[in-house]
């Protein structure tokens, strides 16, 4: 059994932090494919379950255009193990209607090997 320290756990919640920064934030859906592993498994894809960053990307790249304005704000960490899970909140701008809207979500990540490996995720009300 493999002991996670203090500083590895810190390691671990700083590689999410920046990867929604990254991904969300600055709308680099290019970091998919340093972030991601190329077995992640996206267990809450919108159109199901998906394998490789690829299908993150994309997901992102349209969701970009929907909502240009897009931001996320980690509100909450907790990690444990391998495992970052996360609260937070998402404000976003439709571009066909105007309409402000505001989703608040959890995501679970689990890290191997410096690369996220899988998610689960919940928002609510659903970005689609």
């Amino acid at each position: 059994m493999s002991i996670t320290t203090d500083e590895q756990l810190n390691q671990n919640k700083a590689f999410i932090v920046n990867h929604f920064e990254e991904f969300v934030n600055r709308k680099n859906s290019a970091i998919a494919y340093q972030n991601f592993a190329a077995d992640f498994l996206d267990h809450d894809e919108p159109d199901g379950e998906s394998i490789g960053p690829e299908p993150a990307k994309q997901m992102m790249e349209r969701v970009y255009v929907k909502f240009p304005d897009i931001h996320v704000t980690v509100e909450d960490m907790i990690a444990e193990g391998d495992k970052v899970m996360v609260r937070n909140v998402w404000r976003v701008t439709d571009a066909t209607t105007g309409e402000r809207r505001e989703f608040k979500g959890f995501v679970l990540w689990r890290l191997a090997n410096g690369k996220i490996a899988e998610r689960w995720a919940t928002i609510a009300p659903p970005m689609g």
